[in-house]
This record gives C-alpha cells, sequence and structure tokens, in this order.
C-alpha cells in the first residue's frame, strides 16, 4: 500500500530529481568529445535542484564546478549559455571558482549574435570580490551601453548585487548608465508578452534596459537630493522614457520628493500632473495614487487624479475598473466629498459579475453616500449579500459600521439590516463582524441600544461560537443593568447556564451577578441571587467558584462589590503591552528578580477608552488597503487620540517627578500637556517645554538639548517670568548639571497657585535659558576648568484653561449640554480662522486647542462648507465642560467659527474660550 500516494499526485507538474544520482551522472562532463545535447540536459537538472532551494555540499559543489569548467572547450551557444548560468547559481557552495574569470571575460565580448553574452556577465559578476572589480570595470562600462538590450540589462542588473560590496566603483559608471537610461535599444529583442489592449507601449526587453538603469541611477544618487531632482526631471520630460515600468519608478520619486521638501512639491507635484495622461495605464494609475496619498493635499490637486480614475471606471477591462476603483475607495475614507463626483459611475459597477469590483464599489459608495442615499443603498445591498463570499461581507459589514457611526439617525435601518445577515449562513469571522458593528451601535448611538440588546439575546439563543457567546453575555451584563427593564435580560443569561457549554455558563455567571451586585431594586436583587444559589452545583468547578464570589460579593458593602465586579476603568493596553514586551526582551537577566510592576500602568477610564475606539473605527478603510496619508490620523495625535492617551502620558511623566524628593509631596499629576517647542530644531539649543498640572502647583519641564559641536554647558537653568506675577509663587528650581553635545536635559521650574488648590491661573510665561559654557579640549577630550556665563532667550508660551481640561467621552451631548447650562456659566466668541483651509482642518485644530473630545462622530465633517462640532471634557477638578462650535468656510475668507462653551465651574468657560480667542 502506497501511503504517499496524494502527496505523488499533487507534485504530479514536477519533476523528481534525486541529488545523489544526478551528482553521479556529472562524470558525463569528463567524457570525450563532449555531448552537448545531453550535458545541457544534466546542467538542467542541475540548475533546477539549486533553484528549488537544494544546496550541494562544498565538496561535491566544488567537483560538479570543475567538472563543468571542461564544457568550455566546446564551442556550443546553447552550451554554453547554461555553462554559466549554473556557474552563477554554484558561485556561492564551490571553492576556487575565481579560476575561471579570465574565459568568462572573453565570453562577456565575443559576438555581438552570442545568445551566452548576459548569462557570462551575470556570472562574472557572481564569481568576483571586491577586491578584483576594479579588473571588470572595463567590460562593464563597455556592456552597458550595448546595443544588445540583453546585454545592457545584464550589466545594469550586476552592477545591483555590486553595489554592497564596490559601492566607490560601481559609482563610476553613471555617465554609462544615463546613456542606457536615455536610449532605446531597437536592434535584437523580444516580447516579454506584457502588453495592454488600450493603447499602452508594450513592455519588452528593448525599453526594459531603461527600468533598470534608472533604478540603479537611484541606488548610486539616494543621498544627494539635488542629483535625485535632477534625473526626476530630465528623465520625466514627456518622451524621454519609453518603458512604463521607469517611468512607474519615475513617480515614486516624484511623490518621495515632494514629500521629504516642501520647495520641491509644486514642480513634482507638476510632473504627477503630466503623467496623469500617460499613455500607460499603470503609469496614470501609479500617479493617482501618488496624488491621493500626498500628505496635505488639496482638493484642486486631487480632482484631477480622481476625473483621472473615473474615467477607467467605464473601462472594458475589468482588472483597469477594478484598480480605479480600489484607488478611489482609499480616498472615500478620508476624502468622501472628492469622490462624490464618481458615485453615478460607481452605481453601475454594483451589479457587476467581478465580485471583487462589485464590493468595492458599494463600500465606496457607503463611504460617499449623504443620509438620503442610505436607505437606497441598504436596499441594494440586501440582494447582493447572499451572492458573495464571507470574505467580501465582512468588507461590507466593515463599511456599514462606519456609515452607523457616521449617519447615527439611520441606526435603525442599518439594524435591521445587521440583524437580518446575523441570520444567515456564515463562518465565525462573518458572524463576529456583525456583532462588532451592533456592538458599537450600543456603544456610540444610545437610541439603538435597547433593540441592539434584543438582537443579541435572540442570537445567543442558537449561537454555536463560544467565543461570540462569551463577548455577547459580557455586554448584556455590562448594558442590561442600565436599561429600563434589566430583568428581561436576566432570562436569556440564566438559559445560557442551563443550555450551554461550562465557558458560556461561566460567562452567564458573572453577567447575572452584575445584575445583583449595585441593584436598588430588591425583588431583583433576590431573583439573581436564587440563581446564582442553583450555579453552586454546577459540575464544572469555574462556575461554582464564580457564583460563590459573586454570591458573597452581594452581601459585602455595595462600594468594596461594585468596584469588583463593575469597575469601569481599564489599563492603557498599548502602554501595557509595550511595557510587558520589554520586560520579557530585556537583555538583563536579572530584571526577572524583580516582578513585573502592574502598578506602574496607567488606568483609563471606560469613556477614553471608547473615544480613542471611536475615533480610529471612523478612519479605518477595508483591511486590505493601506490608509492614504491624507487621513486625520497623519502627523500630530487627533484630539481623541489625546483623550484615551492622556492619563498614559501623565503617569508616564509621573514616574520622572517622583524621582526628585521636593515633588513627592505634590500629590498626583492631574493633567501633563504635549511639548511645546520653544526654538527651532536648527537653533544651538534647542529647547521645549512640558506643563504639568497638580493641586496646589505648576511644575515647567524643560527639555534641553544643546548641539554645539565641542562644547559642555554646566549648572543649567531656566529664569521664568510669569505676566501675571501675584498668581504664582516661586518654589524652586531643579537645574541640569550637565548637558553633553546632543545629550538632552531636563530642568524643572516650580510654582504655587496664590490662590490655593483648585484655582486655575492663567499666564504668559518668558523664558531665558542661563548655563556656564565650557570648551572641549580636542587633546584631553576634557572640558576646560573655566568657562563662562552666558544667557539665551526662547520663546514665549501661555498657560491657558485648555490646559486644565481633559477630553471626555460621552454618547448623549444634548442631555449634557442642557444639564451644565442649567447648573453653571456660559461663554462665547466669534473667530475668523483666516490661515485654516477647510473644514476638516479647523475641527481638527478647534478640538487640539480646546482639549475637549469631540462627539457624535462631528470630528469627521460631512459637509465641507459648514459643519457643527460637539465637544466635552472636565477640569482637574472634576467639572464638566461642554463645547458647541459653529463653523462656516468661504473661499475667500478661509473658516468663520462661533464657540459657545459651558462649564459647571465659574469662570472656566471664559478661560477656555480665550485659549482660542
Amino acid at each position: 500500500m502506497n501511503y504517499g500516494k496524494k502527496d505523488e499526485d499533487a507534485d504530479g507538474g514536477l519533476v523528481k530529481i534525486d541529488r545523489t544520482q544526478v551528482f553521479q551522472e556529472a562524470r558525463l562532463f569528463n567524457s570525450s568529445p563532449i555531448q552537448p545535447r545531453r550535458c545541457r540536459v544534466l546542467l538542467t537538472k542541475i540548475a533546477l535542484l539549486l533553484y528549488t532551494g537544494e544546496k550541494f555540499p562544498t565538496t561535491e559543489a566544488t567537483t560538479l564546478f570543475f567538472g563543468i569548467s571542461k564544457l568550455f572547450q566546446n564551442k556550443d551557444a546553447s552550451l554554453r549559455q547554461m555553462v554559466h548560468l549554473v556557474i552563477k547559481e554554484l558561485a556561492s557552495s564551490a571553492e576556487d571558482i575565481i579560476m575561471v574569470t579570465s574565459t568568462i571575460m572573453k565570453d562577456t565580448g565575443g559576438s555581438t549574435d552570442s545568445i551566452y553574452r548576459p548569462n557570462a556577465i551575470r556570472a562574472l559578476c557572481r564569481i568576483i570580490d571586491a577586491t578584483t572589480v576594479q579588473s571588470i570595470e572595463r567590460v562593464m562600462k563597455t556592456a552597458i551601453v550595448d546595443k544588445n538590450p540583453s546585454v545592457s540589462s545584464s550589466a545594469l542588473v550586476s552592477a545591483y548585487h555590486l553595489l554592497p560590496i564596490a559601492r566607490d566603483v560601481v559609482k563610476r559608471w553613471q555617465s554609462e548608465t544615463q546613456e542606457a537610461a536615455a536610449s532605446t535599444k531597437s536592434s535584437g529583442g523580444f516580447s516579454l508578452g506584457f502588453s495592454s489592449s488600450s493603447g499602452n507601449l508594450p513592455v519588452n526587453n528593448s525599453t526594459m534596459t531603461q527600468y533598470h538603469a534608472i533604478g540603479l541611477l537611484y541606488q548610486m544618487r539616494m543621498h544627494d537630493r539635488m542629483a535625485l531632482v535632477k534625473m526626476v526631471q530630465q528623465f520625466g520630460a514627456a518622451g524621454a522614457m519609453k518603458n512604463p515600468a521607469a517611468i512607474v519608478m519615475l513617480v515614486r520619486l516624484a511623490s518621495q520628493l515632494a514629500e521629504e521638501d516642501a520647495q520641491l512639491r509644486k514642480p513634482m507635484m507638476q510632473l504627477l500632473d503630466g503623467w496623469l495622461r500617460h499613455k500607460s495605464e499603470m503609469v496614470n494609475f501609479e500617479a493617482a495614487k501618488a496624488i491621493c496619498e500626498m500628505r496635505d493635499v488639496t482638493d484642486a490637486e486631487i480632482s484631477q487624479a480622481v476625473h483621472v480614475l473615473q474615467l477607467f471606471l467605464s473601462s472594458p477591462r475589468a482588472v483597469t475598473k477594478f484598480a480605479a476603483l480600489r484607488i478611489l475607495h482609499s480616498i472615500a475614507s478620508f476624502r468622501p466629498h472628492v469622490v462624490h463626483v464618481c458615485n453615478p459611475d460607481i452605481e453601475l459597477l454594483i451589479s457587476n459579475s467581478n465580485r471583487s469590483i462589485a464590493t468595492f464599489a458599494i463600500t465606496t459608495l457607503l463611504k460617499t453616500g449623504n443620509e438620503a442615499s442610505v436607505d437606497r443603498l441598504m436596499k441594494q445591498i440586501s440582494g447582493f449579500m447572499s451572492e458573495i463570499t464571507d470574505e467580501f461581507k465582512i468588507t461590507i459589514v466593515e463599511a456599514i459600521r462606519t456609515l452607523c457611526l457616521k449617519f447615527p439617525s439611520k441606526q435603525a435601518g442599518m439594524l435591521q439590516f445587521l440583524s437580518g445577515i446575523l441570520r444567515d449562513e456564515g463562518g465565525y469571522d462573518f458572524k463576529r463582524a456583525v456583532v462588532e458593528s451592533m456592538f458599537d451601535l450600543i456603544k456610540f448611538v444610545p437610541e439603538s441600544k435597547e433593540e441592539a440588546l434584543a438582537h443579541l439575546c435572540e442570537f445567543i439563543e442558537d449561537c454555536e461560537f463560544t467565543k461570540l457567546a462569551v463577548r455577547i453575555l459580557h455586554l448584556l451584563g455590562v448594558e442590561g443593568p442600565k436599561t429600563s427593564q434589566p430583568t428581561k435580560y436576566i432570562r436569556y443569561i440564566y438559559n445560557r447556564v442551563v443550555l450551554e457549554n461550562a465557558i458560556v455558563r461561566a460567562a452567564a455567571v458573572t453577567a447575572l451577578a452584575k445584575f445583583g451586585v449595585g441593584q436598588k431594586d430588591p425583588d431583583v436583587k433576590r431573583s439573581v441571587e436564587v440563581l446564582l444559589t442553583r450555579c453552586l452545583d454546577d459540575v464544572d468547578d469555574e462556575v461554582r467558584d464564580r457564583a460563590a464570589l459573586n454570591l458573597r460579593l452581594m452581601h459585602e458593602e455595595d462600594e468594596l462589590a461594585t468596584r469588583f465586579v463593575k469597575n469601569d476603568t481599564m489599563f492603557a493596553l498599548p502602554y501595557f503591552e509595550q511595557q510587558l514586551v520589554m520586560y520579557v526582551t530585556s537583555d538583563d537577566r536579572s530584571a526577572f528578580e524583580t516582578p513585573f510592576d502592574i502598578s506602574k500602568i496607567p488606568v483609563v477610564t471606560r469613556e477614553q477608552a471608547d473615544a480613542e475606539d471611536r475615533t480610529k473605527k471612523l478612519t479605518a478603510t477595508t483591511p486590505s488597503l493601506k490608509p492614504p496619508k491624507t487621513g486625520p490620523t497623519k502627523g500630530a495625535p487627533s484630539a481623541a487620540e489625546a483623550a484615551a492617551s492622556a492619563s498614559a502620558v501623565a503617569q508616564k511623566y509621573a514616574q520622572e517627578l517622583m524621582q526628585i524628593p521636593e515633588m513627592r509631596e505634590f500629590g498626583n499629576v492631574l493633567k501633563s500637556s504635549p511639548l511645546v517647542e520653544l526654538t527651532e530644531a536648527e537653533t544651538e539649543y534647542v529647547v521645549g517645554v512640558v506643563k504639568h498640572v497638580f493641586k496646589e502647583h505648576i511644575v515647567l519641564q524643560y527639555e534641553i538639548k544643546n548641539t554645539l559641536p565641542a562644547t559642555i554647558l554646566e549648572n543649567v537653568s531656566v529664569v521664568v517670568t510669569p505676566s501675571e506675577e501675584d498668581e504664582f509663587e516661586d518654589v524652586f528650581v531643579a537645574q541640569a548639571e550637565k548637558l553633553e553635545t546632543d545629550v538632552p536635559g531636563k530642568v524643572y521650574v516650580v510654582f504655587r497657585k496664590a490662590r490655593g488648590e483648585g484655582a486655575m491661573p492663567v499666564s504668559t510665561f518668558s523664558n531665558v535659558l542661563k548655563f556656564t559654557s565650557k570648551e572641549i579640549d580636542p587633546t584631553t577630550n576634557e572640558p576646560e576648568e573655566t568657562g563662562y556665563e552666558d544667557e539665551y532667550e526662547v520663546s514665549d508660551f501661555d498657560l491657558t484653561g485648555s490646559d486644565y481640561v481633559i477630553p471626555t467621552f460621552a454618547s448623549n451631548f444634548a442631555h449634557i449640554w442642557e444639564q451644565v447650562g442649567a447648573q453653571g456659566e456660559e461663554a462665547e466668541e466669534t473667530l475668523q480662522l483666516s490661515g485654516v483651509k477647510s473644514i476638516p482642518e479647523a475641527t481638527e485644530q478647534l478640538a487640539k486647542a480646546l482639549s475637549l473630545q469631540p462627539l457624535e462622530g462631528t470630528d469627521v465633517p460631512v459637509n465641507q462648507t459648514t459643519h457643527t462640532l460637539k465637544l466635552l471634557g472636565k477640569t482637574v477638578n472634576g467639572g464638566r465642560v461642554v463645547a458647541n462650535v459653529r463653523m462656516a468656510y468661504s473661499s475667500k475668507t478661509g473658516v468663520t467659527t462661533k464657540i459657545t462653551v459651558r462649564s459647571e465651574e465659574e469662570g472656566v468657560a471664559a478661560l477656555v474660550v480665550a485659549s482660542v480667542a
């Protein structure tokens, strides 16, 4: 019985070759006369073994090499071609291969019709080392400019392999490489089979030389920006390049240069715009993609690329439509209004027979549609879902989840759609995507909570996936007690205790406990206690232990039980993960003698975690796509991300501050600001400041770096003068004893609030850096004994009302707005933001300037001319601050905004408004 039959069938397309047998057959190379045909067959077997990863031992490889070298006696061109090919592959394992250098060099300069010349050049560059590269320089220069494109390409590609070992020698071949890039070889050549039916230039080996030459020129000039700019402009001119692959490389270089140097942005964008109208589709797509991914690209710059992509949507070729739609889908995640003009053409693709195209069409429409088109799209999708695979269904569900957060008013129809497909057949990943979408509706759209919970209750009655059942039970335990009728969820949860496996039963017991702990209704609490008591007889010890623990907690003090069962705080998971990785991968093995200190991990509230989660999901694209650089997550962190990481930043700084004995009595850091740059990065002394707020103190942490070479600064301090001197009392200055070149140091300046705990003083601070400068003696590498006193004035900075505000998340803005308005005070201001170019930019800048958390999806503007931004936060004293910002955009005047702020604490609203006034 042959148990390996299945494997043999699977590999039926491959020839079975035994290395030992091939090595024995190599005696053929010693026969006389040489038999070219049989030798070519044997060399082919050796090449196949080498290409499939088989390694000959050094002894065998050397024996093979000497046997193969005897074949140079024969003049057969095809045999010679195979000899060079196999020698090239044996070069890494055989010994003494350099002895055939002279023979191979002769073959590189053979007849122009010799088919083995390219192989000879490749073999030559593999057998030489760094010390002998100069000996083949003349051969390589001649080959690079050879009229035969195959020879030229082989020389250019071989130069790539020589760069790591002889960069200086290869860089001397620039003029020849440039000549190869500028010329189009016309002799010889055969089509490589890459062509387009839409009038594209065929990509064949007569022009592929240009691609290889451009790539090599880039490697030679990659550290010389001006040379790169000259190269892109020279070869980017119309008609200079014939090979589309070479132009694609120029497109990428132009994009890179525009990103790295703002002064080059305009000329590079002009080149990219010209390439949008190139004859080759691959160039058009690459140029459009580069423009759309450009940092801070304007709507005017991106509109031409979108227009070109729109034309491709009507192409008869499926691959062209897919490529255009894929780029448009990526843009739509961040600039939906720009792609909106393409919607009529995209709608025609919904019924396309290619399901990849149809899926991208639907998800793009979901991203670019408005509230009026949502209902129509949902009807079209409903009939489409049954015809596609789970992978495409997940893509659509992810798009619908984003739409739910974008248009909360349409939650009813979307929830109905999600609950419908939840009952359809599907695998775990698909069902998980649907359940996660319903979780987000419950979390971020309060109106949908009870209906969504009801659908999830029905789903777990017949849920085959344990992980999903556990997650839903946890959610029911968290959200169920907050609803108007919590008792109706208890039945669904207890059914799981009766009918499910041990893992689900344990999760159900924990969920039940959340209905009993802190419960004010004695009947409900008694019912939960009865059900948990029944669980004490469960066959699984985990279930019994959870039931016993929760019964005990129900009889304990409410504060202890609530903190244990209903804890609404959580660790800052990204920071937690980073610290664990650092602990586990530490090179210092003695570090494991000290247990991991979890108390140093920052704790964030559930609201802050939800805020970060919501922003990520709103700005997320389809997982298969690379997010464009134009998205709101580029550059500085958004307000939502700042909210989620505020506690983590405060904890990080707190660890540093507590190392200073005088600060330990200040208590906890209430808020730490981002680093404010007070000097340019190119100055001799680079200074930034972080503002730390305590109950009774303000600590200014100055980050200072000395960039002067051969100079050391000693006794570094900062003289700080507040404009409102009566608001602050000097406490002390912790100076930096020594600052070496490019080694950052810290100086702390501490003030006490003159009006005591809870005060929120604002002021402008002037700063003068004072230090003793000493030069380093180059002979001893030690600083001079005496230096000179010096000072350096840096920019002023402000301590504003927003420095006392922490972004906070909540799900119901209208309720909080009315509640704070009834209890507190209000302040408003109208501003003209003339330097702001768009509503999205104004939205991001205002949220960060006010240090408040955007709510209800208002951080992603839908309308580009008017927008209302809803913001929430709390002061370091715990009082709520809520803001309503109305914006209108005009191309002439920029963004006009009216900011209305309400606060529970007296005077805070005016302070917050003044932060941007």
